[in-house]
């Protein structure tokens, strides 16, 4: 049986890497949507992670690499997202929806020894997808078009190791790499013209940075009532971005949009080195020992500079309020399944890095979700169904810019179990 999972986990990771993701049209800019925390866990609870240590010896923290000191486990994740995003602007009351379901995170993690624990994680970072045309006619009914259209996934793998420096306090550090390509597509066409003016950009996406994290923790053992604070830094950015720009004129063979005829007007290769700039992170949490956790989080991501169909964007500073925790009413109580289940919740606001003619395209939700635990599940093996929702908006209708709202569903499981251990008897 656990082969098949070691297997299933191996391949799962091969289609991960093929898929296509849905997103906003604000994607069109930089590297594209941005995945904030795909783990159901860490989104049903707002995305605080900083100052999170589970209470359980089954779940591995990855945004935090220091905070998992009570990691016992070798736990296998498989998550898989379904998003549904609603478009309205006022710009001809144009309303439109999109539909996108794909496996979100696949993590493995085991412990080295009672202070060493190591994870393994392989998740998108990223994605564009979309196609916006906007037709006009002019005055001598002439129709004139411009189209914008993307594609193409950035993804990550991540390496984490902890360690356990007392029964206070802990440190750790994760290794990341992004990897993917990225394209955008602007085509001109007119009525009175044969042939189609258009500017593609592709991205060939490389870049490495290292997390550093810490947290401390105190707990009071004749209350059972306990204090966390975590921090962490994502900085070392090792980036070899290479962006190809083309400008071409050419005819389309057939309705597919086979190009045919084209003709090289400009071509150009630039490379950039601060894709994935600066990141730091500040949470504080409080709670009771398996039963119940609160927690505040802060982030903040330097701005970079993205090049755009030739052109270099400023994206401002990335600043997000994270707020959430879980609860569980009795893990002892047998008789009463929904006893057993975590309870989690959540909010956020996040000040987007990017500012579209004056507006801040900001984003902010709330979001909800539950841990089924197995039937065989105890407090010491917490396995399980997790299930998690997240709505909320993004972007405004100001200066016929683009609103989203969004409903997010998340499901995956956590196979957790003593693997990789000799039997003291056959």
């Amino acid at each position: 049986m656990k082969k098949i999972f070691v297997v299933s986990f191996i391949s799962v990771g091969y289609f991960l890497n093929a898929q296509s993701l849905s997103n906003s049209p604000y994607a069109a800019y930089g590297i594209g949507d941005v995945k904030y925390d795909n783990t159901i866990e860490t989104t049903s609870m707002g995305g605080i992670s900083t100052a999170f240590i589970s209470d359980f010896t089954s779940s591995f923290n990855f945004a935090n690499p220091a905070n998992n000191a009570n990691f016992e486990l070798t736990s296998i994740r498989l998550e898989a997202t379904n998003e549904n995003n609603y478009f309205k602007s006022n710009y001809n009351d144009k309303k439109s929806t999109k539909h996108s379901t794909y496996l979100s995170n696949i993590a493995l993690a085991f412990p080295l020894s009672p202070k060493v624990k190591m994870g393994l994680s392989y998740q998108p970072y990223s994605s564009k997808s979309y196609d916006v045309v906007n037709p006009e006619t002019l005055s001598d009914k002439d129709i004139y078009q411009n189209r914008f259209k993307g594609g193409g996934t950035l993804n990550t793998a991540q390496v984490a190791v902890s360690y356990k420096i007392n029964q206070e306090l802990s440190v750790g550090a994760r290794a990341n790499l992004y990897f993917g390509d990225l394209y955008d597509l602007n085509e001109l066409v007119t009525s009175n013209a044969e042939y189609v003016n258009g500017y593609e950009t592709k991205n060939r996406v490389r870049n490495f940075n290292f997390t550093l994290g810490t947290s401390y923790q105190k707990l009071n053992t004749r209350t059972d009532k306990k204090l966390t604070i975590g921090a962490t830094a994502t900085f070392g950015n090792t980036s070899n971005m290479t962006t190809e720009y083309i400008n071409s004129t050419y005819r389309f063979a057939d309705a597919a949009g086979t190009k045919t005829d084209e003709t090289i007007l400009e071509q150009k290769t630039t490379s950039s080195k601060n894709l994935l700039p600066l990141q730091a992170s500040f949470g504080v949490g409080y709670g009771s020992e398996n039963h119940w956790f609160l927690s505040g989080q802060v982030d903040y991501k330097k701005g970079e500079d993205i090049s755009y169909f030739g052109k270099t964007f400023d994206f401002q500073d990335t600043y997000r309020v994270s707020a959430g925790g879980w609860y569980l009413p009795n893990y002892n109580n047998f008789r009463n399944y929904f006893s057993r289940v975590i309870y989690r919740y959540g909010a956020f606001y996040e000040r987007g890095n990017l500012k579209i003619d004056g507006n801040s395209i900001n984003k902010f939700g709330i979001s909800a979700g539950v841990m089924l635990p197995f039937k065989t599940s105890s407090i010491t093996r917490m396995s399980g169904l997790e299930i998690g929702v997240e709505l909320g908006k993004r972007g405004t209708l100001k200066d016929n810019l683009i609103n989203q709202n969004f409903i997010n569903l998340r499901i995956g499981f956590n196979f957790a179990d003593k693997w990789f251990r000799k039997t003291l008897y056959n």
